[in-house]
């Protein structure tokens, strides 16, 4: 197991899987990072040499992709300006209920958890 960028990264799958793993990148940007750095799609990560995994951490750090805890902290600052501004989706959020117009009469049994104190 390697550990690159506070995430902990299989060495049984290939290269490109196994960046999922990593908070913020998606099938489309390992694809790209693979693809810029000249990484083959069946190459896995116990193929992969000491200098490929620095040029690979060096890649994605120095890239513009916002990963990991910025990722998530942007997102938790999103969520709380909603429920600051009281908007709707803010609300929704509030009490725990679906906040994209989904159904709560049948469905959304376990995001129904507003209760009345």
């Amino acid at each position: 197991m390697i550990y690159i960028l506070e995430t902990e990264i299989s060495n049984k799958k290939s290269i490109i899987v196994s960046i999922q793993t990593i908070f913020g990148i998606g099938k489309k940007q390992a694809l790209l990072i693979c693809k810029n750095l000249g990484f083959s799609a069946n190459l896995t990560v116990s193929d992969l040499s000491a200098d490929q995994i620095t040029q690979l951490v060096l890649f994605i750090e120095n890239s513009d992709l916002i990963i990991t805890s910025a990722l998530k902290k942007i997102r938790t600052l999103l969520l709380k300006d909603l429920v600051e501004i009281k908007s709707y989706r803010g609300l929704r959020k509030i009490r725990g209920l679906p906040i994209r117009g989904q159904r709560t009469h049948t469905n959304a049994k376990t995001s129904k958890k507003y209760r009345k104190f």
